[in-house]
């Protein structure tokens, strides 16, 4: 047999190569996916560059050894777990933020950069990069492209996709390809961005990209708006969408998640939140105080309890920390925490929310739901405090994530709104879409990896699920 990691070694250098017996390898077999099981890689290759990511998948192509590529880990699905074993081929350490130009209004970045970091670096050039993620301060923007993730200002500006001008990508076999643009419009070929951005790896490796900027907004205005019960805020954000005001953030949180930051939040929510919707918008600062009146009246007719308006950065700042509090709560307070980020029609909010309240009850599984309402993407958080490792908890758990794909689909939605499929919701695609378009996309995904070694096991079922019924 060989040994692909000290193949590797020799051609990267032992410092770039953690292998088996290693502690510092077992993180690589974990991501924050629910998934209890650990999956440990034969090796892990700590990328500098580009070079060196083309030499892995060459190699690894040249022994027929599979490759599961990873930025930060932080993804939800499974999609980084090495679930066939072989070669992690991880990108965080680059790094570099090559370039930001003011000018052309576009940054060069490698994929290991945390967005977070890019969006400093732009604010620093009075540009503005939108997509925030929840985990922004650690996930990795070649990740958010891998996933297309979103974030609260995908209601007003559109998720990663949107943002990703150009890719450099190494394939399977360790050609290097450039596709896109630099220019804020072209179509020139076929839109190979587009076709790679939200793939999960399974067709390339990123290993840098162009990110397009926007001007940075003069002034911001956040607002939260208190109901006594998640019906109520869900009415009053699809009112809010049927008004033609355009917040860059819609953002909703049950009773429940409110209950899980109150110990760590420095905003107190009022004792008669049963609901909340997080408001904000950017622009004209002139403008900005007429505008948080308009939506301030619009929560009050919809029946808001109360409707409060942060007075100053800090009051924002300590109501965007609460935000982002709740899924870390949500894990520190339970054994098992299952985030399924569904995604139904923005007319259909209300309705996913009563389904969502009777499966809670049919299955005794504790529920809290928050996320981008405004888009209609919703974060069920199935809940549970016994014992992760019981294959009949886990059954249990799952049947009622199944429960809820059911309904979101009944409801014309989608299975996943920002976070992927990877391979937590990979069995679970034959209900949303139909078997010749899932073989369409077997053949897509072999012509970019005829052998299928690149990070195997993910996206695409092999055939006929279980849960295609």
């Amino acid at each position: 047999m060989i040994d692909i990691g000290e193949i590797l070694r020799r051609e990267l250098g032992s410092e770039r190569v953690l292998l088996r017996g290693d502690d510092r390898l077992e993180p690589y077999g974990r991501d924050e996916s629910p998934l209890p099981q650990v999956f440990p890689p034969d090796c892990a290759a700590l990328c500098d560059d580009a070079e060196q990511v083309a030499t892995v998948l060459r190699l690894c192509a040249e022994h027929r050894v599979p490759v599961t590529p990873r930025g930060a880990g932080s993804g939800m699905c499974g999609g980084a777990l090495p679930v066939r074993g072989g070669v992690v081929l991880s990108t965080e350490k680059m790094q570099r933020i090559l370039e930001v130009d003011a000018d052309d209004m576009v940054a060069v970045v490698e994929p290991g950069v945390v967005t977070g970091n890019l969006a400093e670096a732009a604010s620093a050039a009075g540009l503005f990069y939108p997509p925030d993620p929840a985990s922004l301060e650690y996930c990795s923007i070649g990740g958010n492209a891998a996933t297309n993730a979103g974030g609260p200002r995908a209601f007003k500006y559109g998720v990663t996709r949107e943002y990703i001008l150009g890719l450099e990508v190494a394939l399977m076999g360790g050609e290097r390809l450039r596709c896109g643009r630099r220019t804020a419009k072209g179509v020139t070929g076929y839109d190979l961005v587009a076709g790679f951005v939200g793939t999960e790896g399974t067709f390339g490796v990123i290993t840098e990209l162009v990110v397009k900027l926007l001007p940075k907004p003069q002034g911001a205005a956040t607002a939260l708006a208190v109901f006594a019960d998640v019906a109520g805020a869900g009415a009053c954000i699809s009112a809010l969408l049927r008004s033609g005001l355009r917040p860059s953030v819609l953002e909703l949180a049950d009773r429940a998640s409110i209950d899980h930051v109150r110990h760590k939040s420095r905003y107190r929510f009022p004792a008669s939140a049963g609901a909340v919707v997080l408001i904000e918008i950017d622009g004209d600062p002139e403008d900005l105080q007429t505008q948080i009146e308009r939506i301030g009246m619009a929560c009050d007719e919809q029946g808001a309890v109360d409707v409060l308006v942060a007075s100053d950065a800090a009051e924002r700042r300590g109501l965007w920390e609460a935000r982002r509090l709740i899924s870390p709560c949500l894990k520190e307070a339970h054994t098992i925490k299952v985030n399924e980020d569904v995604c139904v029609p923005r007319g259909r909010i209300v309705e996913m929310l009563r389904r969502v309240d009777r499966i809670s009850a049919d299955t005794g599984i504790d529920v809290a739901v928050f996320g981008h309402a405004g888009d209609g993407n919703l974060h069920v958080n199935l809940l549970s405090n016994d014992d992760p490792g019981d294959p009949a908890v886990r059954a249990h758990v799952m049947a009622a994530a199944h429960r809820l794909f059911v309904e979101t689909i009944e409801l014309r939605g989608t299975l996943s709104g920002e976070h992927g499929i990877g391979t937590s919701k990979r069995d679970f695609l034959p209900m949303e879409q139909s078997e010749a378009l899932l073989e369409w996309q077997r053949k897509w995904k072999r012509m970019w990896d005829p052998l299928e070694l690149l990070n195997p096991g993910k996206v695409i079922p092999d055939g006929v699920s279980r849960c295609s019924e």
